[in-house]
């Protein structure tokens, strides 16, 4: 059970933090840290989307986007031991914060 999750990162930012969401198609903004150097701020993403929905790491992988802002994200449901509705939920939460 795969949830794909589209995000857009801003890397450079002051904090890690993930929350809101982004145009039309509704992406989840992820900004971090790390400048976007030799996939830092893509690393810094992942492990902040994966703590964010408290999974390990290694639940979430990157579909596309490498060196673009627009990424989209796998997060393996069954890896993190959650109900695809779970998922659901906290992705949910993670999208309408501000």
């Amino acid at each position: 059970m795969t949830v794909r999750v589209p995000v857009r990162v801003r890397p450079g930012a002051s904090r890690t933090r993930v929350g809101g969401s982004y145009g039309d198609d509704g992406r989840l903004v992820v900004a971090v840290a790390a400048r976007a150097v030799d996939g830092k701020a893509t690393k810094a993403a992942l492990e902040a989307v994966a703590d964010a929905l408290g999974v390990r790491r290694r639940a979430v992988t990157l579909v596309s986007g490498a060196t673009s802002r627009d990424k989209l994200l796998e997060v393996d449901a069954s890896a993190a031991g959650l109900t695809e509705a779970d998922l659901a939920a906290r992705l949910g939460v993670l999208l309408t914060a501000p």
